[in-house]
This record gives C-alpha cells, sequence and structure tokens, in this order.
C-alpha cells in the first residue's frame, strides 16, 4: 500500500512538472496527418506520407525525450538551385535537458548540421553551409561543383560561407531545405512572402507559409529549443529583460566589419566564376561570409549577446531564462547569426539518441489557441474576387475548422489550418457576389468574421 501510494505522488509530481516546463508542454503533437511538398513546375502539393511534427513527448526528471519525422505540416520545397533532395523521414528522438545550465567554461561553437529542434520537430542548422574560401587555389571549396577543402568537407578555413545569403535561391517559401533529406532551417521560421520587403520569388507559384509568422505587436512565440536545453523565440520580445516596456524587435550585437579586402581572401565584391549547373559569375559581397562580421557589445537591453541570446522574462517563463531570438532587420529579413550562435551559452551536445533508456511519463497535449490569437487573425483581401487567405500570426497548437456561410447561414465551403500551419485559404471564383461570413473554431473558441465577395 505504500508503495502505490509513493507511486501516486511520484506520477502527480512529474504531471505538475508537464504542465510548468515548457520545454516538455511546447511541442506540437500528431499522429494522424502527413506532409507534403512541391515538385518544380506543378503548385499543388503532394502528400508524401511522412507523419508531420512530433508524434511523441516523453520525460522523466531531467530530460524531455521528442520522437519526430522531421516533417513540418506546411509543405516543403520545390528547392531551385539543383538539390536533388526532398524532405525525408528522419525517425529521430531528440533528449533535451529540462534543467539547462550557463557554461561558464570556453564556449561551444555551433557545428554543422543540427543544433536544435523546433516545436514542430524540424531541424536547426546554423550559418555554415560547408562551403568557404581556398586561398591555395584562390577558389570556393566544398560543396556541390567545387573541389574539396584543406582538411576536409566540413574543415573551417580562413572564409566560411554563410547559408542564409549563399543559397537564397535554394530555400523554399518556408525558408528552409534539406541537407541529405534532414529538412532543416538556418533562420527564422516564417515565409518569405510575409516579409515587409519580400527577397525571394519562391512563394509567388509554391504557396507554403511557415511555423508562424511575425506579430510586431505580441510577444513572438517559443518556437524551439537549443542543443544545449535553452529555448528559442521568434522575432519580437518585450523590450527590457524584467518582462516591462513596449514589444520591440531583438537585435543582433553582429556588425558587418569595414574591409575592402579579406586577410587570405578574396577582395570584398569580387568577382568569380562558379562552374555546374547553377555556375555563373558570383559576386563576394560583404556578408557573404561568416567572417565579414564582428561582434560589438551594446548595452542597451534589446541588443542580444555573442550567443544571440539574453536573460528575460517571457510568457512561458515569468520567472525569467536564458533564451535565443531569431534576429531580423527592419524589414523581416534574417540577420546574422539567425537564431543561435556563432556559440552557444549552455552546455551543447549531440542530442539525438536511439532510444529512450529511463523510465518516462507521455505527455500528451491539450492545446489551444486563445482568446488574443484569434483575435489577431487577418482575411484577406477584403472584399476579394477570387481568393480568400486566413492568416494566423500565432503558433497554431491545434487544428482550425474554417467554414464559408453566406446569409442564410448555409455552409458554401471548408477548409483547416493544421497544427504547425498559419494560412489556409478558398477559392471563391464559383461563388456570386455578396457577403459572407467566415467561421474559424478550435476546441474552444469561435470566431466569425465578415467577408465581401465581388465578382
Amino acid at each position: 500500500m505504500r508503495y502505490v501510494f509513493s507511486l501516486n505522488i511520484l506520477l502527480f509530481t512529474m504531471g505538475l512538472v508537464a504542465q510548468t516546463n515548457p520545454a516538455i508542454s511546447s511541442w506540437l503533437q500528431n499522429t494522424t496527418g502527413t506532409g507534403s511538398f512541391y515538385e518544380a513546375g506543378n503548385s499543388t502539393a503532394i502528400d508524401n506520407g511522412i507523419l508531420y511534427n512530433c508524434q511523441l513527448v516523453e520525460y522523466s526528471d531531467d530530460f524531455v525525450y521528442v520522437h519526430t519525422r522531421g516533417i513540418p505540416a506546411y509543405p516543403t520545397g520545390p528547392f531551385q538551385d539543383g538539390n536533388p533532395s526532398q524532405a525525408e523521414d528522419q525517425n529521430a528522438i531528440y533528449r533535451i535537458p529540462l534543467n539547462p545550465v550557463q557554461n561558464t567554461g570556453t564556449p561551444i561553437e555551433t557545428n554543422a548540421g543540427n543544433i536544435g529542434v523546433f516545436i514542430n520537430g524540424v531541424s536547426l542548422f546554423d550559418w555554415r553551409d560547408g562551403v568557404a574560401w581556398n586561398p591555395n587555389t584562390g577558389a570556393l571549396c566544398g560543396g556541390p561543383g567545387n573541389q574539396p577543402c584543406p582538411g576536409g568537407p566540413m574543415a573551417e578555413q580562413d572564409w566560411n560561407r554563410d547559408a542564409i545569403p549563399a543559397e537564397r535561391a535554394g530555400f523554399d517559401c518556408s525558408k528552409a531545405h534539406p541537407a541529405m533529406g534532414n529538412y532543416h532551417h538556418h533562420q527564422n521560421p516564417s515565409a518569405f512572402k510575409l516579409d515587409l520587403d519580400v527577397i525571394s520569388d519562391v512563394c509567388n507559384l509554391y504557396d507554403a507559409d511557415g511555423l508562424y509568422a511575425i506579430d510586431p505587436d505580441k510577444h513572438s512565440p517559443l518556437i524551439g529549443f537549443a542543443y544545449d536545453g535553452f529555448p528559442i523565440y521568434g522575432a519580437y520580445g518585450f523590450k527590457n529583460s524584467d518582462g516591462t516596456g513596449s514589444i520591440t524587435r531583438m537585435k543582433s550585437s553582429y556588425y558587418l566589419r569595414d574591409i575592402s579586402t579579406r586577410e587570405n581572401g578574396p577582395d570584398v565584391d569580387q568577382v568569380i566564376t562558379v562552374e555546374g549547373p547553377n555556375g555563373g559569375q558570383q559576386t563576394l559581397f560583404l556578408g557573404y561570409f561568416r567572417e565579414d562580421y564582428e561582434y560589438i557589445e551594446n548595452s542597451d537591453s534589446d541588443y542580444l549577446d555573442e550567443h544571440n541570446g539574453r536573460f528575460c522574462v517571457t510568457p512561458e517563463y515569468p520567472d525569467g531564462t536564458y533564451a535565443y531570438f531569431t534576429t531580423v532587420d527592419e524589414n523581416w529579413n534574417s540577420t546574422y547569426p539567425y537564431v543561435v550562435g556563432p556559440t552557444f551559452y549552455g552546455n551543447a551536445e549531440n542530442r539525438s539518441v536511439n532510444s529512450v533508456t529511463e523510465s518516462t511519463e507521455v505527455y500528451i497535449s491539450t492545446s489551444t489557441l486563445d482568446i488574443e490569437s484569434f483575435s489577431k487573425l487577418t482575411i484577406f483581401p477584403n472584399p476579394s474576387s477570387d481568393l480568400i487567405a486566413i492568416q494566423m500570426n500565432d503558433i497554431v497548437k491545434t487544428d482550425l475548422n474554417i467554414e464559408l456561410i453566406d446569409m442564410a447561414g448555409r455552409l458554401v465551403k471548408g477548409t483547416k489550418i493544421i497544427q504547425g500551419q498559419t494560412i489556409a485559404y478558398i477559392d471563391i471564383q464559383t461563388l456570386y457576389t455578396g457577403t459572407y461570413y467566415i467561421k474559424i473554431t478550435d476546441q474552444i473558441n469561435t470566431l466569425i468574421k465578415p467577408v465581401v465577395i465581388n465578382r
């Protein structure tokens, strides 16, 4: 009898931990829906048969274990730089520490490959793409079409290429791409088409979205965890680290150096010829290499430290936590070092494991959207003549049913925004001119907004 009582206390205590620790409760879970992808030239997404988001979340006193296929709910692709890969099943388990601590020794550099995971189970990479400058040959090395770099494919050189500007042509609308099937983001996971200054046209035909949409009036959501266990937020936070002040954009403290030459490297704005199917003339502009940046400490509270984070109060951590932010500029274009890096704040290690070898409790998500998130929903264009878009600016943690209803209360069309997506569309080209209503519901909330069809 005493054993049963103790076990009940243990399970009750673990249940409280799950309710209060965002590292357990923030993951998007799905066991039925499958992802999709675009093929070049085809604007209709194709089902890939792979479960999206995370399939299982379990936790012990010290770790949360996240089981995921590495596939998002939003469509992936196409990758228009000749990348032969598609997003493939990763069948991964990540073991994230529940009580991360600061590394007080030598900072650990971020590495090639996974350095974190987003709450939809998709991988986070750092700034690099494995291409660098070889001063011995006076040419790029590493990566497709280039000679190998001295020391091996991922060996650091004096000048190492920044993936975000260099590989932009190969990112899909959600600002991501696969490496040998491992679909990943290097940067803020919101769609190109939602930036204030749109710097890629990939969304014009292949209309995906992203994990969340930037809202400058609200603290950005928690969108992932780095491999040291500390949380990752979107682009906006409280002005002051104690949770006071206005909502403001979190700013990188890395700046482009004032240089025109690169020691043991190419000149700034040097033009080179690149071989291969995506070759041609390429300008090595300032910002093409990671080493073009330098860190300059800024004491203002909305500027981040050398790891691209700060200790602060957030909605999920009212007592404060160290947190990384996905840095963007005033036009919402990604800015170096993008998410985490170039070093970790905490004790980082490879968090991918083959199995769970300790006793755990399974966490069952009960997430819903709050009323504030519903109030931020946008319907556009309105009036419209051919297509209506319904856009959520927050993390969608549960499926939203969307109905188009006529003035007589009849259901005309229906669709969904799936957890982990932000946007849905209704084709209205066959409907008559008039006033209709969009009805959006989750498990608790209902929102009804009028729309005008003008044909």
